[in-house]
């Protein structure tokens, strides 16, 4: 096979990929996805012995956090440099950082230990998060791609799934440490086939070209911003948190000036949002996450708080949420390049999602269980249609010369969302039953209005992403757009014939 060349490091031209090598690389790149995606949910599962292992229950949140502001400050920047260096080489880097990093937290010694090195690890995930849905766009022709996206998507959720009784059966029979230590031959196995199956891109880029100053303000801006947004939703807004969030938001503000005035190549492009479905899609990615994570928090709440579920059965019955999200993405990825008028499925998709979190919100003490697995299945499908849809989307609109920072920009919106959500309805659940009230001391009549309240905003706030879609212009998501071509709308190719 011969070695693609590009001007920085652009995309491989698919036709000079055996099928061996594709899929090689696909191989590399679901266990890279994997292992970043089902790292969160198998942890979870073990916290518990680990905080009383390491006796660091006053932690006991900061590992998952540390983890999640991590992945999510690193991930622009890692889209920006594989599209500079190439695919092969950054994700190279995000492997065999997360095998080091996951070795570490296997051997921590006490709790600070813990969170330095799930910070570590975070850093690394986010740059495998970058630069795995990218890949698929090097490596696949367009319309093939959108079917592998929504198979990709549905990994994800069945490393929701999966994860945290693979957690419990793990630190249950081995220990809590081989929860990390499993990563490692895993990692070895994702570090061969990306090595053999990714090609490798020559380019012209150089360290000298990398926005530093934009790369310091970005991280400096998103980590007390992100830190305080998690404070907020756990314990409210304090003024430490507000104090955080305040520099937060100055710094990104900073970060906006240097980007758009100073930066000659900058980390996020921020032209892009001028881009109808660049900036469409990142609506539809933050708001879809904002639902997802939204119900993920709140409903095992509502199931032990107001229904009375064990907190055993609760986990389990989140199940139906993931398993629609699985069974409607590769569909979705199957059925969306035929779509011309695909912005209705966004529509679907958001009209689904709002109404699964408005029957939530009527929920109560005497309700079953059945209208809250049908709320679920709702929102899973809506979801499951959007996530593949968004990201396929953004690849066909942009410039090949920028497909790596888009991409992870939709990756981006989806990880902030969930800080914002919590920080969002818990803010709504600490006014309804006061800051600190803990589940065991309100009753289930009390709990079930401020649920109610907490879901009836977060229809509300995910029906944005519904009236978003009804802006999107539909590009043909049959062919790529080639480095400085205008992307062409699907209405006009159907119109010419093409």
């Amino acid at each position: 096979m011969s070695r693609p060349t590009t001007g920085k490091a652009g995309a491989v031209a698919q036709e000079e990929l055996s099928p061996r090598a594709r899929l090689i690389a696909t191989v590399g790149a679901v266990l890279a996805l994997a292992l970043a995606s089902i790292d969160v949910s198998v942890v979870s599962a073990a916290m518990p012995r680990i905080a009383d292992d390491l006796q660091g229950l006053g932690l006991y949140a900061w590992p998952g956090v540390s983890y999640a502001v991590a992945a999510a400050v690193i991930v622009p920047v890692a889209g920006k440099l594989g599209d500079m260096f190439g695919r092969k080489l950054i994700m190279m880097a995000g492997l065999i950082g997360f095998t080091v990093a996951s070795f570490l937290c296997g051997a921590a010694q006490d709790m600070p230990q813990l969170v330095a090195f799930r910070g570590l690890q975070g850093l690394f995930g986010g740059i495998l998060l970058a630069n795995v849905f990218t890949l698929l766009a090097d490596v696949y022709t367009a319309e093939r791609r959108a079917q592998m996206m929504g198979f990709f998507v549905g990994a994800v959720g069945l490393s929701q799934v999966i994860g945290p009784p693979l957690g419990g059966v793990i630190t249950d029979n081995w220990s809590w440490r081989w929860v990390f230590y499993v990563n490692v031959p895993l990692a070895v196995v994702a570090v061969v086939a990306v090595m053999a199956g990714v090609p490798f891109v020559r380019s012209s880029a150089s360290w000298r070209d990398i926005d530093f100053l934009g790369v310091v303000l970005l991280i400096a801006g998103l980590v007390p911003l992100l830190i305080g947004l998690s404070l907020a939703g756990d314990g409210g807004w304090t003024t430490t948190v507000v104090l955080l969030v305040a520099a937060g938001v100055a710094l990104l503000v900073v970060f906006f000036f240097v980007e758009t005035r100073v930066a000659a190549n900058p980390i996020v492009p921020f032209g892009m949002f001028r881009n109808n479905q660049f900036a469409v899609m990142a609506v539809v990615a933050f708001f879809s996450a904002f639902a997802m994570m939204g119900t993920i928090f709140y409903v095992p709440l509502l199931y032990q708080g107001v229904l009375g579920v064990s907190a055993t059965h609760s986990g389990n019955l989140l199940i139906p949420m993931m398993l629609a999200l699985m069974v409607s993405s590769p569909i979705t990825g199957k059925v969306l390049p035929a779509m011309p008028r695909y912005r209705f499925l966004g529509v679907l998709a958001f009209a689904a999602m709002s109404a699964g979190m408005l029957l939530l919100s009527q929920i109560g003490p005497g309700s079953g269980q059945v209208l809250t697995v049908v709320a679920m299945v709702l929102i899973g499908a809506g979801i499951g249609i959007v996530m593949p849809m968004a990201t396929t989307v953004v690849q066909s609109a942009v410039d090949m010369k920028l497909i790596g920072v888009a991409t992870s920009q939709v990756q981006f919106w989806r990880m902030i969302a969930g800080p914002v959500s919590l920080a969002m309805l818990g803010t709504i659940m600490s006014g309804q039953i006061g800051g600190g009230g803990a589940q065991a001391k309100v009753s289930p009549e009390v709990l079930a209005g401020a649920m109610h309240d907490v879901f009836l905003i977060g229809a509300l706030t995910v029906a944005v992403g519904f009236v978003a879609c009804f802006f999107l212009k539909e590009v043909s998501l049959r062919q790529m757009p080639k480095p400085g071509a205008a992307p062409k709308p699907a209405a006009d190719k159907a119109a010419t014939g093409s």
